[in-house]
């Protein structure tokens, strides 16, 4: 490993905080190097992500550059022999509080420990297409599922002619389930509530047929702003977008067929692509977010019609932000009636709590559950 390797990535780790999270730094700092190869940004990304990955290994005695080596010598072994690593070692991939707040099994905490994959969103009825024209692709399944591939090729996809043609959407697929769950009909109003860049408002409006209205509402305008972009380029035009801070005055008087509410949370499902934020992630971070999601659910659900559906997810996997919330709202609003939900990756089951874990599916942790507004 170079030396201006390890220089780069021992400075991405040191600038990295709560605030400035290692991806954000690590795009910073390589866009401001001179000379750097496309390559070495590669070599350089796998650096701080293994060092993060196995942070919870390494030596802190020793000097950044030597824990940089043996983080991703420990991440070749894995790679390569998985059975290198004992199993009881891998509780050192997450900090000590998640063992009382999430169902910690060595399937999860192994799953963490991998190269995330990449996931795409086809447009509707365009998967198999889209596979053939970008290669190396695989598809998820059949009927709705042929619209979610794995990509598992080296090119950039954002330089694609698909991509900006609008053929398809970076989306991973626990995200794209969430979609599915929904299963908005064309014709419908639904509200995208905590909406970021839109990436379900986009799958919303293609499983609607771009048919009926979406409002999408967030409390930054950049998120707005992006998600307009990237509409565009889908020629989704069924939708509105509306800052909403969250609090109790609604942004609009509409009543709406469907609500997602994507609230924002502790991110725990996202470990496996995001592994700085396993060591900047707090209980106390888990335990005010839980009051941030159950108030959002209360104060959307009288924008609901009656005998309309109210979608609550979130890529976390605490119990505090899932069962918990999901109990306490049952419980404080008897007008909503709990649903029995069909899980799209596994056709013919049925839950009233579906959970999306990396080891099963390779994607992000997910936790989703559904109400009807009564009447």
């Amino acid at each position: 490993m170079s030396q201006t390797i390890l220089s780069i990535a021992a400075k991405v780790i040191a600038k990295a905080n709560r605030e400035r999270p290692a991806d954000a730094q690590l795009r910073t700092e390589l866009r401001g190097q001179k000379g750097v190869s496309p390559e070495d940004g590669r070599y350089i990304s796998e650096t701080v992500f293994a060092y993060y990955r196995w942070y919870g290994w390494l030596d802190r005695s020793q000097s950044m550059e030597e824990q940089l080596r043996q983080a991703r010598k420990l991440n070749r072994a894995f790679l390569n022999e998985p059975a290198s690593i004992p199993d009881s070692d891998f509780v050192k991939a997450v900090p000590e509080w998640t063992k009382d707040h999430v169902d910690v099994s060595t399937a999860w905490l192994k799953s963490l420990q991998l190269e995330p994959k990449l996931w795409l969103r086809a447009r509707p009825g365009k998967g198999r297409e889209l596979a053939e024209k970008l290669g190396e692709c695989w598809i998820a399944g059949d009927g709705p599922l042929s619209e979610t591939l794995e990509y598992e090729g080296s090119q950039d996809l954002f330089r694609t002619p698909e991509f900006h043609a609008g053929e398809f959407e970076l989306q991973d697929i626990s995200s794209q389930m969430v979609g599915l769950i929904c299963a908005p009909n064309p014709g419908e109003t639904w509200w995208d509530a905590c909406a970021g860049e839109g990436g379900k408002t986009l799958h919303l409006g293609d499983l609607m047929q771009n048919k009926g209205l979406i409002w999408a509402s967030d409390r930054a305008e950049w998120r707005l702003k992006r998600l307009k972009l990237r509409a565009g380029r889908a020629k989704i035009f069924n939708y509105r977008s509306v800052i909403w801070d969250g609090g109790a005055k609604l942004p609009t008087k509409t009543k709406f067929n469907g609500i997602l509410i994507d609230a924002p949370c502790s991110g725990v499902g996202t470990w496996q692509r995001n592994p700085h934020a396993r060591w900047t992630t707090t209980l106390k971070d888990v335990q005010e977010l839980a009051e941030v999601q159950k108030q959002l659910i209360a104060y959307a659900m009288p924008a609901l019609k009656p005998g309309g559906k109210l979608v609550y997810s979130v890529c976390t996997l605490t119990r505090e932000e899932t069962s918990e919330v999901a109990a306490e709202i049952s419980k404080r609003f008897p007008e909503l009636k709990v649903m029995s939900l069909i899980n799209p990756l596994k056709p013919g089951t049925t839950s009233e709590q579906i959970w999306f874990s990396p080891q099963e599916m390779g994607g992000n942790g997910m936790f989703v559950c559904a109400w009807q507004k009564a009447g």
